[in-house]
């Protein structure tokens, strides 16, 4: 019983830095949620009102539909991109130090000054990237005009950014797997891609689950890239889930709708995170389960 007590005594903080910085403020905005509010006027119960509002809002739907369509890229390319890289990389490669060193760098820069490099970079009127894509006969990405375009450089900008995280997790776990299964498996006869599939792939499925639930959770709250890139325009066709909280909250001034929108996505989020996570398990697992 006395370790018991010592054992909470030192975790209280803990626990109560815990409740103060995320209980407290996520059980105000769930309450938000069902008022009306904002500036300078007092919460007003309104019930379901604004979960009402926010579902029968067809803007809500496309920003739901590009969330969507964004993370789902954003995850899967940045997935086989750092497993390729960290499959690469846990063999011989010559400097290794220096080129873990370039693929960890984009971390280290700031979301706001990454886009504004992109942005640079593919200016459709003059930017380096454009030039090259014409100087190759290819069409430039016009993501000032054209969505998709958007979209796509929002994808290509948030796993050049994002990419060193994800990989960092593969690597290191690799590093982590014993050279002698490898032995064993090429004393046996298998080959290379046998080794990756029989040894590496299932002795990695903890840090790819850990992977894909963090690149999910932090995918499906961009935001800095699509504001800082489009605005969500042209005419609020690139917006995302938490570019349209943020206008419905300070645009809008309507923080009951926009307290409504974070908790359905942090639903949509988990229902999203969920489903892609028990596929890749159902996939790994298959010949055990049956």
């Amino acid at each position: 019983m006395k370790s018991n007590r010592n054992y909470w005594f030192m975790v209280s903080p803990a626990l109560a830095m815990l409740v103060l910085v995320l209980f407290v403020p996520a059980i105000y905005v769930f309450w938000l949620s069902f008022t009306k509010s904002t500036y300078g006027q007092s919460p007003e119960w309104v019930g379901l009102n604004n979960y009402y509002t926010v579902l029968k809002d067809p803007y809500f739907w496309k920003a739901l539909f590009n969330t969507a369509i964004v993370v789902n890229s954003i995850v899967f390319l940045e997935f086989i991109m750092a497993m390729g890289v960290a499959v690469l990389f846990s063999g011989w490669i010559p400097f290794r130090k220096w080129m873990i060193a370039i693929v960890l760098a984009p971390y280290a820069i700031t979301e706001v000054v990454s886009v504004v490099i992109w942005k640079f970079m593919m200016d459709p009127y003059g930017g380096p990237i454009t030039k090259a894509l014409a100087n190759l006969g290819l069409p430039p990405l016009d993501w000032s005009v054209e969505p998709s375009h958007g979209l796509f450089l929002v994808v290509i900008l948030s796993i050049w950014h994002h990419l060193p995280f994800t990989f960092i997790l593969l690597y290191t776990a690799l590093l982590g797997i014993p050279r002698d299964y490898y032995e064993a498996a090429q004393v046996d006869g298998a080959n290379a891609w046998k080794q990756f599939t029989r040894i590496t792939i299932p002795l990695l499925i903890p840090a790819m689950l850990v992977a894909l639930v963090f690149r999910y959770i932090f995918a499906f709250r961009i935001f800095s890239e699509v504001w800082l890139l489009t605005g969500g325009g042209p005419a609020r066709t690139t917006e995302v889930l938490a570019v349209y909280l943020y206008k419905q909250a300070f645009r809008y001034a309507d923080f009951g709708v926009a307290a409504a929108t974070g908790w359905l996505m942090l639903l949509a989020s988990l229902l999203m995170g969920s489903w892609y996570i028990h596929l890749m398990y159902k996939k790994m697992f298959r010949n055990e389960a049956e």
